[in-house]
């Protein structure tokens, strides 16, 4: 027996300048079921959040909800609705409480007080099944903890239908578990999940069916029974593809960087090198110091001991600006706010590291600027109408490739990549993965930290493993496997 239809998006339409967002999108969605929408970056995703959100309106169509048909959702029907989305970057007041964060909002008697919201918001996560103190400051929880003080804040209201936004990617393998066992809960309680995600094999987990969306269009929705993995990519990209990582043949050159002794309040004595061609990848749990090391080395963190080394001679580095001086890129882990100025155009973000070299007492050379960020909009392959379109109307593969962009313009010698394929989809992990493979072959020594197992093995010759700040040990090609590093990430040391 088919369950009930509760959200229906009816011939969905948007368009925006030189971008066909959405076109002639038709969804129904189930209570008591998880739909999963997959797609790559600039597939109409987004979009289709913010028209069941309310954050856009349609050209064409229209979304019922309930028997009822609307032409157009607002933030404030969405809410009263009960449709909530739980968004990849957090919408969170930090500084309250986990139960203020609850009722934030919501109307509540004057005579409220503080125990009150903890009673009532700690019924809301004993009936989730999670255990938290719900007096405690939310910027004092885990990223993880975080997520279900979302999810509660969707349940707590009047909520129905829930968005699952790439709820974990920042997440740890554990907690990434106890996200997925919490939706499975939801589901069972007749809520409608919606599912967006990259990571295919939780859609196998938890999904029920499954829609795909390619260049703003629907190109199936079937039972999650009945596709595997190569099919769904196959629909995703429109063409099969290889899950293989791709090979480097090329011999390694000397050691480019070396970092001795680092240490910080964060990061404990370590020490590491990379040789030119060489991708170094650095593994352990969130919480072990790995991107507190790249920052560290960088000058974006303070060191309190330690000694850095290029092509041999010691150098002085204490800011970013003198990094960069030495010819040291650094993709960071969030390309929103630290990676890229969003509101700038493509062009002035890939130009952002070169500034000095392209201008003349002060005045920009605005013909060698555009020429520099025409070639690396071609060779990345950059997904827009103009290179004169702002960051932040770009995809997140597409923003992450505006980022490398900008370091290969730079001509950098050392890249730091954190998290370099973070929220981007299949075939965009495939291009910066080609792309990685391409900077190596011409020399550029890579140091990646990645949360994702199979890219950190996948893409390094060799892995230094941190846990809490310390380095637990090394291991080279032939040494790898999962076991290895997680024994590593856990704390227990091969070093002497």
């Amino acid at each position: 027996m088919d369950k009930k239809v509760v959200l229906s998006l009816r011939n969905i339409s948007k368009a925006y300048p030189g971008v066909q967002a959405l076109d002639d999108v038709s969804i129904d969605f189930r209570e008591g079921e998880v739909h999963c929408i997959i797609g790559e970056n600039g597939a109409g995703k987004s979009t289709f959040i913010k028209m069941i959100s309310g954050a856009n309106v349609p050209d064409e169509g229209c979304i019922e909800y309930m028997s009822t048909v609307y032409s157009a959702m607002t933030p404030a029907l969405s809410k009263e609705l009960g449709i909530c989305v739980v968004y990849q970057e957090l919408n969170l007041a930090e500084d309250l409480s986990v139960a203020e964060n609850l009722y934030l909002g919501q109307k509540k008697s004057r005579f409220f007080n503080a125990r009150d919201f903890e009673r009532d918001a700690q019924k809301v996560f004993d009936e989730m099944g999670v255990h938290i103190d719900c007096s405690a400051r939310v910027e004092d929880l885990s990223v993880s903890y975080m997520q279900f003080v979302e999810i509660a804040k969707s349940i707590s209201g009047n909520g129905r239908v829930i968005i699952f936004d790439e709820p974990t990617a920042p997440l740890t393998e554990d907690e990434v578990d106890k996200l997925l066992d919490l939706i499975s809960d939801l589901k069972k309680k007749n809520y409608v999940i919606i599912y967006i995600s990259h990571r295919l094999q939780e859609l196998f987990r938890i999904g029920d069916r499954v829609t795909v969306l390619r260049d703003g269009k629907k190109i199936i929705t079937d039972d999650m029974a009945n596709v595997d993995q190569a099919k769904l990519i196959a629909y995703m990209v429109g063409r099969e593809m290889s899950f293989e990582y791709p090979k480097r043949e090329h011999a390694l050159g000397d050691v480019v960087l070396e970092a001795k002794g680092i240490t910080n309040s964060k990061v404990h004595n370590v020490s590491f090198q990379v040789r030119a061609g060489e991708i170094l990848g650095i593994g352990g749990l969130v919480g072990a110091g790995r991107s507190e090391l790249l920052r560290a080395v960088y000058g974006a963190d303070l060191r309190d001991a330690g000694e850095i080394y290029l092509n041999g001679k010691q150098v002085r580095i204490h800011t970013p600006v003198e990094a960069v001086k030495l010819g040291i890129g650094f993709v960071t882990e969030d390309r929103k706010r630290t990676g890229l100025l969003l509101e700038d155009s493509i062009i002035q973000n890939i130009s952002l590291a070169i500034l000095k070299r392209i201008s003349k007492s002060f005045v920009i050379d605005q013909k060698q600027e555009k020429e520099i960020a025409a070639r690396q909009i071609e060779d990345l392959r950059i997904k827009t109408p103009s290179g004169d379109n702002a960051a932040k109307s770009l995809s997140g593969g597409n923003q992450q490739k505006v980022v490398l962009g900008k370091w290969l313009a730079a001509d950098c010698k050392v890249l730091f990549m954190d998290e370099p394929t973070r929220g981007v989809d299949v075939g965009a992990k495939q291009e910066i993965y080609r792309l990685m493979n391409e900077l190596a072959r011409q020399g550029i020594a890579i140091v990646m930290v990645s949360s994702e197992m199979e890219e950190l093995l996948g893409m390094s010759e060799r892995v230094i493993v941190l846990h809490e700040g310390s380095k637990t040990g090394e291991l080279f090609k032939e040494e790898f496997d999962q076991e290895s590093v997680l024994t590593l990430a856990s704390g227990i040391s091969e070093e002497v």
